[in-house]
């Protein structure tokens, strides 16, 4: 998920530098909203990780 957002990450820097705004922010948030699933997840495995089981 994070290779995901860096992807869209770098396509809406390529897509603003060649002037293509709408393209640039869909990509941009694309990239946010990928970024923030990976975040989400990687907490949610590191809490479960901790638990002890009884």
């Amino acid at each position: 998920m994070l290779r995901a957002a860096v992807v869209f990450f770098v396509l809406a820097i390529a897509a603003a530098v060649f002037g293509f705004g709408g393209i640039a922010a869909d990509a941009a948030w694309v990239a946010r909203v990928a970024f923030f699933v990976f975040v989400i997840g990687a907490l949610v495995s590191f809490v479960m990780g901790r638990r002890v089981p009884t």
